[in-house]
């Protein structure tokens, strides 16, 4: 049975990544966790954190293979939830797929709804059509993938079943910089919840630059943690009593419209 956890601590962990290099990004991340400074229960990762925003759908594996057995291992060493996605190759269709990754080495997913159209991404990769969120130490995470950042319908809270941490992975490009840090800020706002994005930094071999901003917020929208532009790991520790708390305060869910999504 998992621990229900007041307060919850989650590693945000922004990277350069290295291109079409998935041993090379492995390794990596592998000695930026073991540099943590404490134990933690949540390891959050950027989008297509083993190789990049690449369309190279050759590079797609299939599930329980490498970068799945390495996510497994994390997060049993860690005794944490690992949370990133991946190009996964499923039958024979391509998915950037957002795994969660429990230490018992079971695991959760959902695939990346809002494919991103002026970098090709829809024509290389299948939309998902399932939102995802799951329990995890007493908390409701909802964890999401870069540009379905921009599409507030898809990440709405619910009155009647609200989750508590909205997470955005993402290869978000240092062009768009602005809209990222007040979309996160808004998306906290509106839902009334803790949120985390984290984005990579450097350039990749589409000649994007991406200068991180990773941050956490809490449920007014202010920041818990800033990461900046660098490569760079932070821990933030929430509550869930003060989320409570505020919720109680401040009861807008409740005056939210009802509605439902047809994929």
């Amino acid at each position: 049975m998992q621990e229900n956890k007041e307060i919850l601590s989650i590693a945000l962990v922004q990277a350069d990544l290295h291109w079409e290099n998935v041993t090379a990004n492995l390794a990596s991340f592998e000695e930026k966790l073991a540099a943590l400074p404490e134990p933690v229960d949540v390891i959050v990762l950027p989008e297509m954190f083993n190789t990049g925003f690449t369309m190279n759908t050759a590079l797609a594996e299939p599930m329980n293979l490498t970068t799945t057995r390495w996510m497994k291992q994390i997060a049993k060493q860690h005794n944490a939830l690992v949370v990133g996605s991946f190009a996964v190759n499923d039958g024979g269709s391509f998915f950037n797929r957002l795994l969660c990754v429990r230490p018992d080495e079971t695991y959760a997913h959902s695939d990346k709804r809002h494919l991103f159209t002026m970098g090709e991404e829809s024509k290389h990769y299948t939309a998902g059509n399932t939102r995802l969120t799951l329990e995890w130490r007493g908390w409701k995470l909802c964890p999401l993938v870069c540009y379905d950042l921009r599409f507030p319908v898809w990440s709405r809270n619910l009155h009647s079943d609200p989750y508590d941490i909205l997470l955005y992975v993402a290869n978000w490009p240092t062009r768009r910089a602005h809209a990222w840090s007040t979309l996160l800020q808004a998306r906290a706002i509106e839902n009334q919840c803790y949120v985390v994005g984290v984005n990579r930094v450097g350039a990749d071999e589409n000649g994007l630059e991406y200068r991180g901003d990773s941050v956490a917020l809490d449920y007014l929208g202010e920041p818990m943690a800033l990461l900046g532009s660098h490569e760079t790991e932070k821990i933030v520790h929430i509550s869930k009593t003060d989320l409570a708390a505020y919720r109680k305060s401040f009861p807008a869910l409740p005056d939210a419209d009802d509605f439902e999504i047809r994929c």
